[in-house]
């Protein structure tokens, strides 16, 4: 009887025992589970980096960037950022920037005043 001790990555020990020829397979078996699991592990690590790679900017990633610039240094109206934006070579309408700029006042982002009656955003 042949015997033969396999460690697992986990740290578990196993023991086979048995003729040379059914200890091979259990053997190589394991090493086909084995490496499987791990080109699994590979595949499953290279399609989250390419769908990171492939993430589109959001409107809210955008406004970041501009006021990062020092776009947002003295306050703007929505037609203004949307107009900077739009130089950036994104398009966005005015109705779908009102909630994008103001979710980033609620996150303390931006902030807003009222002058002669229109918000205006900036630092």
């Amino acid at each position: 009887m042949v015997k033969s001790t396999i460690k697992s990555k986990s740290g578990a020990v196993i023991t086979v025992e048995g003729s040379e020829k059914e200890v091979s397979g259990i053997i190589a078996i394991f090493e086909r589970a084995t490496f499987v699991g791990h080109a699994k592990e590979v595949i499953a690590k290279t399609q989250t980096a390419k769908k990171e790679q492939k993430r589109r900017a959001t409107a809210s990633d955008l406004l970041v960037g501009l006021k990062e610039d020092g776009f947002f240094d003295k306050p703007k109206s929505l037609a203004e950022v949307s107009k900077g934006l739009e130089e950036q070579g994104y398009i966005y309408p005015v109705t779908t920037l009102s909630g994008v700029v103001l979710g980033l006042v609620q996150k303390k982002l931006l902030g807003r005043k009222k002058i002669e009656g229109k918000w205006a955003y900036g630092k």
